[in-house]
């Protein structure tokens, strides 16, 4: 058999729990996602699956390198991905495959292709492929100390559809491969087609809006409840996030404008893998999807992420190979911890590709193809910068059914996710005996040896923080996609939505049949 294809669907801000096949025993909601859910019933998926940083750029730079936080630099949204690290995309570059990047990826820096071969739009100024609504696209953008909530301008969305980033990905994902399968076909390829939603703005088509209104939807799974809830790292993200300030009408709004968005791009990407299998795209091509990371969605009363929490920790992992689709192989669940630092190792194993061996990912190759339960080991999620105060910085530990998470500057806390999935009981605060107590002295010593939070500022400051100066972007502004046309210009793509260059201010001036 050739080398098979990959194609890797990435989303952005998607907790675990909006997964129509996620029952609500395993902490599902309620949501409807018929093409997740059909690549989870002929696939492999993982279903403790955690980001290395509950944050864009920093969790997007680890899943590239295949590296946690520390030893890639992945510190916060402008970090920049050092040149000299190998790269996922690289690597398959080099064991012959054509490799494309379309849509968002959010890296700092004038360091944008990273190993991709082809990038022909996407957020190529680093500045992230988020549309907001043109009304809404300035507030509090020129007030200073003006703050908006993600919450507040939610609904309907103004842009259509056809301009809308996660269409113009579909697009121009298949447009690349069609064209690249048309001169090369013996050549495999990487194609990673990378979306923006259900990251805010909150907005969505009216049907899938609609679909969700706030007396139709469940409250949040955990409530502003726990031991931890008090911690001070809890605080300082109630209070970055503004969280106080939202009230139960705000919070059911938003909620239903987040799932109306994990809708709407489950059927996106549904039609995106209908064409691509039509045009007998996917016949050797193993489909790959997940999420740089989870969102509160009003969980423990918090929004958006940066947290040790399950919801913005936790996210989706779903593989599907050829012979899955094809029944010609079994679907699986695999129910022991991984990280998406182990996506570089399993995909470059299952591509025949060589692997780096100073990888921190572990190959997952065999739980995908037969099940098996890989070995346990710690997995890690970090937050190494004191976005939520000073102090705050963590290391969270999940190993086997426990977590642990240890502070810079604050008492650590400890929670057994089988027993207590919404992380209410800190059992640091209780006597604990046998097993439980055995787990708090292993995860105790693992982390007082395995993170050193002085010298991780050390490298942040002193390693990385030059990077900024010798690979600045120096672009004017711009809006957030661009397309890299044929001719090698760089092309402003928003500039119909936000800068339009109106013939007519009212239909009825140009129209003398305007319906109404």
């Amino acid at each position: 058999m050739p080398r098979p294809n990959i194609l890797f669907l990435l989303s952005d801000e998607h907790s675990f729990r909006f997964m129509g096949h996620v029952s609500e025993s395993e902490g599902g909601e309620p949501i409807e996602t018929p093409a997740w859910d059909r690549l989870a019933a002929q696939g492999t998926v993982f279903t403790e699956a955690y980001c290395p940083m509950p944050l864009c750029t920093p969790s997007r730079i680890c899943l590239l390198s295949g590296l946690e936080v520390r030893r890639c630099g992945a510190w916060r949204n402008n970090s920049i991905l050092r040149p000299e690290l190998a790269t996922l995309p690289g690597t398959l570059a080099e064991a012959g495959y054509e490799t494309c990047l379309v849509g968002k990826m959010h890296l700092g820096g004038n360091q944008q292709f990273v190993g991709f071969q082809h990038r022909p739009y996407g957020d190529l100024t680093g500045q992230c492929g988020h549309q907001a609504d043109p009304t809404k696209r300035a507030l509090g953008k020129d007030v200073p100390g003006m703050r908006q909530r993600t919450t507040t301008d939610v609904g309907i969305g103004e842009i259509p559809e056809s301009l809308l980033q996660e269409n113009i990905v579909c697009q121009e994902a298949l447009a690349w491969l069609r064209d690249h399968t048309d001169a090369h076909p013996d050549v495999p390829w990487f194609l990673c087609a990378s979306y923006s939603r259900p990251h805010f703005p909150l907005t969505a088509p009216r049907r899938h809006f609609e679909k969700y209104l706030p007396g139709d939807i469940t409250e949040p799974r955990v409530g502003a409840t726990g031991d931890a809830y008090d911690h001070a790292m809890s605080a300082g993200m109630r209070e970055g996030f503004m969280a106080d300030d939202i009230d139960h009408d705000e919070m059911m709004r938003a909620r239903g404008a987040y799932f109306a968005c994990v809708s709407y791009l489950d059927e996106i990407i549904g039609d995106l893998v209908a064409r691509l299998e039509a045009a007998g795209l996917l016949e050797n091509t193993i489909v790959i999807y997940t999420t740089d990371h989870g969102e509160m969605a009003g969980e423990h009363g918090v929004w958006w992420k940066n947290g040790w929490y399950e919801a913005c920790t936790r996210v989706p992992l779903i593989f599907s190979t050829p012979e899955q689709r094809r029944g010609e192989a079994k679907a699986h669940k695999v129910r022991t911890p991984v990280s998406l630092v182990d996506l570089f190792p399993t995909l470059s194993a299952m591509a025949g590709a060589e692997c780096p061996g100073h990888l921190q990912g572990s190959d997952l190759s065999a739980a995908v193809r037969e099940g098996a339960e890989p070995a346990d080991r710690p997995v890690f999620c970090d937050a190494l910068t004191p976005r939520w105060g000073e102090g705050t910085e963590f290391r969270s530990i999940r190993w086997k059914r426990w977590k642990y998470v240890t502070f810079r500057a604050f008492e650590p806390l400890m929670f057994d996710l089988v027993d207590d999935p919404a992380e209410q009981k800190n059992l640091l605060a209780r006597g604990l005996t046998g097993e439980a107590a055995e787990a708090k002295e292993y995860l105790e010593k693992l982390a007082a040896e395995s993170i050193d939070f002085d010298e991780a500022e050390r490298e942040r400051v002193e390693r990385d923080g030059p990077l900024y100066e010798e690979y600045p972007q120096d672009l004017p502004p711009s809006t957030s996609n661009l397309y890299l046309m044929p001719s090698g210009k760089l092309v402003s793509g928003g500039d119909v939505i936000y800068n339009p260059r109106a013939i007519a201010e009212k239909p009825e001036d140009a129209f003398g049949d305007m319906p109404g």
